[in-house]
């Protein structure tokens, strides 16, 4: 399995895309993002919001914690595209932070993930392999999503290159990412 330089960098990239598909929507007058479109979710608010709480219960869980099911007792709770990228933007910023101390120790130790009905154990890098699936899968319904709106849908596939490092860069200032600390010494390396 990957490294977790790999981890790091990929949780990078995912806090990297939330910020320009939410800095998209916040573009949107409020009734164009709760507009109904075609989707697994049927508006760009739902499908935002649905990443958030999945983030929130995966990244609970790998913390130690047994929010559990918990996670979905509010399906919607940021109500406008300025609460999600304050709130996506915190939850980012902590699965960055876990994935910073990740070793290969870490990688494999056990993840309790409490289900309604059970619990479900699976090993760290499972569960980060899978929680960043699951957000590249929605965000790329929310970017098709926006191609139907006056917000044009931003770039998000522009980070593993190092050539792409001035696309990234006015983004990761208002981030506070450094991308030397994300590659290390190596730029073209993961």
């Amino acid at each position: 399995m990957a490294d977790a330089g790999y981890f790091t960098a990929v949780a990078h990239n995912n806090a990297w895309a939330n910020h320009r598909l939410v800095l998209a929507c916040a573009a949107l007058s409020q009734a164009e993002f709760e507009a109904e479109r075609t989707g697994f979710f049927p508006s760009l608010k739902a499908t935002l919001n649905h990443i958030l709480v999945v983030d929130r219960f995966y990244v609970d869980a790998l913390e130690g914690g047994r929010l559990g099911p918990e996670a979905w007792r509010e399906e919607e709770p940021c109500p406008t595209a300025a609460d999600l990228q304050r709130e996506q933007g915190a939850m980012d910023r902590r699965l960055i932070a876990l994935c910073q101390v990740m070793t290969a120790e870490k990688l494999t130790a056990p993840v309790c993930l409490v289900r309604a009905d059970r619990e479900q154990i699976e090993s760290a890098d499972r569960v980060l392999l899978h929680l960043f699936e699951h957000q590249i899968h929605h965000r790329g319904q929310a970017h098709c999503m926006l191609a139907g709106t006056n917000a044009a849908p931003p770039q998000l596939d522009e980070f593993f290159l190092a050539e792409d490092a001035p696309l990234r860069a006015d983004d990761f200032a208002e981030l506070d990412i450094d991308e030397a600390k994300v590659w290390g010494d190596a730029p073209n390396k993961i």
